[in-house]
């Protein structure tokens, strides 16, 4: 008998990397699309539309809807557009968020953290900034005692998991009762 391996699932960068070996001419012609629109946000539907104009009715193309980038592009939240780059926002699914950026010249593609990306987003509308004394705040203590989901299921059903949350809260503890009943 078999035994079955774990593959490792690849990275975004990775299919976006793989992707661009296989259909480079389609997709400098797609990232070239975007960038021509000059610097700003693009909308999920916004990188499908274009997507479909460039495959058209051309059967050799549909891979590229149905293949790796395809999944991409569909899992897309958003596309920054600062020539020459293009960087994506992808949700691969819920809760976990990946950031990739492609500079369209040199078709060089790059994973990207949180802070960089928020950085790279903020230039649409300040510029270039080498400013090292950025204000940041830190909300992080004031959520310290509050609940939060660990599974991905209870991801978008917040009232949910606060009302098991707090019914088991209010269970394990018999001094919960009296607040309660004082409200009723």
């Amino acid at each position: 008998m078999q035994t079955a391996k774990l593959a490792r699932i690849p990275s975004m960068r990775e299919r976006v990397e793989d992707t661009l070996s296989a259909h480079r001419n389609e997709l400098v012609s797609l990232l070239s699309r975007y960038v021509e629109q000059g610097k700003g946000i693009l909308q999920p539907h916004h990188l499908i539309d274009e997507l479909d104009k460039i495959v058209g009715d051309d059967e050799a193309n549909l891979t590229l809807i149905d293949g790796p980038f395809g999944d991409v592009l569909k899992s897309a939240q958003e596309a920054i557009v600062l020539p020459p780059f293009v960087a994506m926002a992808i949700r691969p699914r819920p809760g976990v968020w990946e950031y990739v950026r492609v500079n369209v010249y040199e078709l060089s593609v790059e994973q990207l953290s949180v802070a960089e990306y928020l950085r790279f987003k903020e230039e649409l509308v300040d510029g270039q900034s080498n400013d090292q004394y950025v204000l940041e705040l830190d909300f992080e203590p004031f959520n310290a005692t509050f609940p939060r989901p660990t599974r991905t299921s209870s991801i978008g059903n917040g009232v949910q998991f606060l009302n098991r949350h707090l019914s088991s809260i209010m269970f394990r503890n018999r001094d919960c009762f009296e607040p309660l009943l004082d409200f009723l």
